[in-house]
């Protein structure tokens, strides 16, 4: 049964490493971004209906001995006319329909000599399902009886005389009936039983998760605890929202091993109401032999005029160093030495890049009278630094919209469709660790799962 891969669609858990410059693994303690994803979930109630019509067969009641319940002389065969219907109800329920035909047969007579006379008509059955979500991912059900509805009703014909069967079908019907209000539960509670599809769900997502072919970047997201809202019961559908609060990373290199497959999912929590929109955090990390890169792409070689002369960088580096990103440049020419440019990265949504704020000067030269011309040295190169450096974002931006997107709107099964759209993805806060920058990246998003046609 396929109805509830719908509730762990979205509970991707993967592990990623990142590779250096030489292609050799490193294996860096990158932060963790706790943030939570929140979907509506919306099951119709036709597709319950399908599965309780695959379970029951056509032939509901059979009874063909005239013998049987005190020589009765009655026979009947009772089957469904039209496929079970559901409509929800107000109270956490389910109202079935169970459209029937019934072949009655009746013998009158005496001292074993009977006359048959055999007819057939159509009644309503009806039944009040209430559903009770428990936390450990399985439902119970209780089905009471709720009569009949006759659509004709049962008579035998003598000729002049007419005999009503009304009370002696009914009799049986009522029988059956609770016996059916059984089966129903029975039926419920063994397709119903949520456990080992979390699970399955669970291990079929511990793979990595690609966000980027073009920069090698994969999705780390890791659950924490599940969150579902009370059903809601509408005429033709049954709507949830699941809320995962999980922990999610994002880096660049090699794809690593799954993680550790799970043998049973954890319990969930009821809560009153969650958000249709969600906001997921991930974190998108540049080594520092990139950010060097960028930077001897842009200054590498470059000649700046200096009271007559000029100063050439012929070297330049990117690192870090308390909390700051640290430029290091060495020069020829006017000026002999290392410069040291160092600032808070942060995020230019206009640039779409991160660049240095706050920077700090500093010049190393043996030159006393070189030293004199620091002030207008540190002017151009600071500027220089300030204006043209930064780590561009916008192509890791839309590339990573683009493949969420794609993520969000699958058919990972026959029947489970999912509809999903990124509404603002963009850089946050930057931090530092001992290889490189991390930005963490905000993605605005809603998420929505439908099962249809299983």
């Amino acid at each position: 049964m396929k109805i509830i891969k719908i509730l762990f669609l979205l509970i991707f858990i993967n592990i990623f490493g990142q590779s250096d410059v030489n292609n050799q693994v490193a294996i860096y303690n990158f932060p963790k971004i706790k943030s939570s994803i929140t979907m509506p979930v919306t099951i119709p109630l036709s597709e319950i209906s399908n599965m309780i019509n695959n379970s029951v067969k056509e032939i509901i009641y059979l009874d063909d001995s005239y013998t049987d319940n005190n020589n009765d002389q009655f026979k009947v065969k009772v089957w469904k006319t039209r496929p079970i219907r559901l409509v929800g109800g107000t109270n956490q329920n389910i109202l079935i329909e169970v459209p029937l035909k019934i072949w009655a047969e009746k013998g009158i007579g005496t001292l074993g000599v009977y006359t048959y006379q055999s007819t057939t008509f159509e009644t309503v059955m009806s039944f009040n399902t209430t559903l009770s979500f428990k936390n450990n991912w399985t439902i119970s059900t209780t089905t009471r009886p709720n009569g009949f509805r006759w659509v004709t009703k049962p008579v035998l014909n003598y000729g002049k005389i007419q005999i009503p069967i009304t009370s002696l079908v009914e009799k049986n019907l009522k029988e059956q009936q609770e016996k059916f209000c059984k089966t129903i539960d029975q039926q419920m509670a063994s397709q119903l039983n949520f456990q080992q599809y979390a699970v399955l769900a669970w291990n079929v997502f511990s793979q990595p998760f690609h966000i980027s072919e073009e920069y090698n970047t994969w999705l780390k997201i890791t659950p924490v605890n599940v969150n579902i809202t009370p059903l809601k019961f509408y005429g033709n559908q049954i709507d949830t929202n699941i809320g995962i609060d999980i922990f999610s990373e994002t880096f660049t290199g090699n794809k690593p091993e799954a993680s550790q497959l799970v043998k049973s999912a954890m319990n969930f929590n009821f809560i009153p109401i969650l958000a249709d929109k969600f906001l997921l955090q991930t974190t998108a990390n540049i080594p520092f032999s990139e950010a060097t890169n960028i930077a001897r792409n842009m200054f590498l070689n470059k000649e700046y005029e200096m009271r007559g002369s000029s100063v050439k960088i012929k070297d330049i580096k990117v690192y870090g160093t308390e909390n700051r990103v640290m430029i290091e440049a060495e020069t020829e020419g006017y000026i002999n030495g290392k410069a040291f440019i160092s600032g808070v990265p942060v995020y230019d949504e206009m640039k779409k890049k991160i660049v240095l704020s706050n920077t700090k000067f500093n010049l190393k030269t043996s030159n006393i009278l070189q030293k004199a011309a620091t002030l207008l040295f540190k002017g151009k190169i600071v500027r220089m630094i300030e204006e043209e450096y930064g780590i561009p974002t916008q192509d890791l931006e839309i590339s990573s919209k683009k493949s969420i997107e794609e993520a969000f709107n699958k058919e990972y099964y026959k029947g489970l469709n999912m509809n999903g759209r990124v509404f603002n993805l963009k850089p946050d806060n930057i931090l530092l660790n001992p290889s490189g920058i991390t930005a963490v990246i905000n993605t605005n998003a809603t998420l929505k799962l439908i099962l249809k046609g299983i």
